[in-house]
């Protein structure tokens, strides 16, 4: 594991496993994306960044952007920051929130970025 991933986590260590679950599943559906870790982020990128991991509390936030917004229960925000650009704010506890359901979404992040 990364050194930077390892330092971001080291207050929630208990996230680690969550994030490096993510992780490995956003690199087996995209072996092109590259991973960025930032002060207060880790960045996926396709040449345009398509998905984020950041941490709230106890929690690690999913962030992902599409042209339109989504309607769910588990989308804890969606602003519309720029016209026709909507990002989206999924809390995860555990690796088992990380479903088809997500990776769906992410995936169509990663479409919308790679159209931009």
């Amino acid at each position: 594991m990364n050194a930077d991933v390892m330092l971001f986590f080291s207050r929630v260590p208990q996230l680690l496993p969550v994030y490096e679950a993510l992780e490995e599943g956003i690199l087996s559906r995209f072996p092109d994306a590259t991973v960025t870790v930032q002060k207060s982020q880790i960045a996926f990128d396709n040449g345009r960044r398509f998905a984020f991991a950041s941490l709230r509390g106890k929690r690690l936030v999913v962030t992902f952007g599409l042209g339109h917004r989504v309607e769910s229960p588990r989308i804890a925000q969606a602003v519309e920051p720029y016209p026709g650009r909507w990002t989206h704010h999924v809390p995860v506890a555990s690796a088992d929130e990380l479903d088809t359901e997500l990776y769906q979404w992410i995936m169509l992040a990663y479409d919308f970025a790679a159209r931009k």
